[in-house]
């Protein structure tokens, strides 16, 4: 099961979900065969739900959306990059396991970018 706070977007929905987020993006780039990639789907839907506040999760499966991945150099999966107005934060290879993404994710989030804190943090709605 997918949360329901995970996005899928394609090569087509790619730069409206993903560049103009004014969100970070946490996005998966994955593939149905993928045995890993399946490891880290639970892990994935748990920090959709918590950090929905904070971030966007995005998933795109490289094998229907063969025009992004190369775009970003990807090579293996599963690669979980994170996305910040538009341009890669910072990028992991590989399953993990929960408490290394939250790692990961508080250290980018938090880490250096006061300015794009302050543009996450603005609501349009």
């Amino acid at each position: 099961m997918s949360s329901a706070h995970i996005v899928h977007t394609t090569d087509a929905t790619f730069a409206e979900d993903v560049l103009k987020s004014e969100k970070p993006v946490l996005l998966d780039f994955w593939a149905e065969w993928c045995g890993p990639c399946k490891m880290i789907a639970p892990i994935l839907d748990e920090i959709a739900t918590e950090y929905h506040d904070r971030i966007k999760v995005a998933k795109i499966d490289i094998d229907a959306n063969p025009q992004t991945p190369p775009k970003f150099g990807i090579r293996g999966i599963p690669t979980l990059i994170l996305f910040k107005n538009g341009t890669v934060e910072a990028q992991k290879v590989g399953a993990v396991s929960k408490s290394q993404l939250l790692a990961f994710l508080d250290s980018n989030l938090d880490g250096t970018g006061s300015a794009d804190a302050r543009s996450v943090g603005r609501s349009t709605t």
